[in-house]
């Protein structure tokens, strides 16, 4: 027993307390929320739900030490190993994938035999994809700036882009873009290759909007700024979350009430607007500045990193939920279309959990590898 007491207390000596604690805040406040939401009723969200996260939560945690323990050059170095089997579990939903009654042309989801439960293989490919693109961008360091360097490098981002958009996942898609535009700036890119980037987006966009997008994506865009076009209720969602928002006023109405206003996915995406509506404007500005210090202490332990290939991970990461945090709140305010993006560490969902605490794991691994951490004891 001795000795367990001993080996938790190294292990406290060494972590990132104040990452853990936010994360963990973040968590225990969700299962909260959700158990608000199954108070009111709305949309029929009952034990199971709060179970399934504090399960994803629990293991979430778990996973985090483990990978905490572990070196990150280790973890990169054994890219051959796990950017295979991520990529293989996101090609068999194009064989078994399954979408949601919400998204039912999205088949991201893969049922996990004998159970009820489904798993996103898209949000585990995010944490591989950062680990090898870490290791690439590292090894390329001196030569970063060469033409034939930057196209392996584009290519090496848009391959996840592609699959993940053949899928029907353009919410996860733009993630992925997120971590590599973060990836790649961190790395020391040129500013001329920036620049050129801008340009050819600009460039790009009506292709993107004439060839690429469907018309239900086209909708959400002009029904957003012109709700007179918004001709088969698809702000639907987002109205009732800004009513909800709006109805919280300063203090809110409680979390444990009967008499909540529905919005669809509540519990998911839109969680921020039972928020609103819960605790009012105090409570959405406490999550914001709880995810702007989460998001914060990454950029921290990033700047903390040994080496380039540390920083790039918890460049990566910081990417990841910074992206993540913004998009979904800019929906539920209705500043942005809906794309089907989490909130982290907040909406439900047992992939979406687990990937945030992976991320966390790696950069907890780069912040115990810094020398000054690792001989804290």
């Amino acid at each position: 027993m001795k000795k367990i007491f001993r080996v938790i207390i190294s292990y406290i000596k060494q972590t990132d307390l104040r990452l853990w604690l936010l994360c963990l805040g973040l968590s225990g406040f969700s299962a909260v929320l959700l158990w608000g939401i199954s108070y009111s009723g709305m949309m029929g969200i009952g034990t199971r739900t709060i179970l399934v996260q504090l399960v994803a939560t629990g293991l979430g945690t778990i996973a985090a030490l483990i990978l905490s323990k572990f070196d990150y050059h280790t973890l990169t170095k054994l890219w051959k190993l796990h950017v295979p089997l991520a990529y293989f579990f996101v090609g068999l939903t194009f064989l078994i994938g399954q979408g949601t009654a919400q998204r039912l042309g999205d088949k991201s989801w893969i049922a996990v035999p004998g159970t009820t439960m489904t798993i996103q293989p898209a949000e585990f490919l995010k944490l591989s994809f950062i680990l090898a693109f870490a290791y690439h961008l590292y090894h390329v360091r001196d030569d970063i700036n060469r033409p034939q360097t930057i196209f392996w490098i584009c290519l090496h981002g848009a391959v996840p882009v592609f699959l993940i958009h053949v899928q029907g996942d353009d919410g996860t898609a733009l993630v992925f873009i997120m971590i590599f535009v973060g990836m790649v700036f961190a790395a020391g890119i040129s500013w001329s290759y920036v620049i050129g980037a801008v340009g050819a987006v600009i460039v790009t966009l009506p292709v993107m909007w004439f060839f690429i997008m469907n018309p239900d994506q086209k909708q959400r865009i002009l029904a957003l700024y012109d709700p007179k076009a918004d001709i088969r209720g698809i702000l639907y969602q987002q109205n009732n979350a800004k009513l909800a928002i709006g109805s919280g006023k300063i203090w809110g109405k409680g979390i444990f009430i009967e008499n909540h206003k529905y919005v669809p996915e509540a519990h998911n995406d839109f969680i921020f607007s039972f928020i609103g509506e819960s605790l009012g404007f105090v409570g959405c500005l406490a999550v914001v500045v709880a995810l702007i210090l989460l998001c914060a202490k990454i950029l921290s332990n990033a700047h903390m990193a040994e080496d380039l290939q540390g920083y790039l991970i918890c460049i990566g990461v910081f990417s990841m939920i910074s992206f993540q945090a913004v998009i979904n709140i800019g929906m539920c305010l209705s500043i942005l279309p809906v794309i089907g993006i989490t909130l982290p560490f907040l909406s439900y969902g047992g992939s979406s959990v687990l990937a945030s605490y992976l991320g966390i794991g790696l950069v907890l691994s780069v912040y115990m590898r810094n020398p000054k951490n690792l001989f804290s004891t």
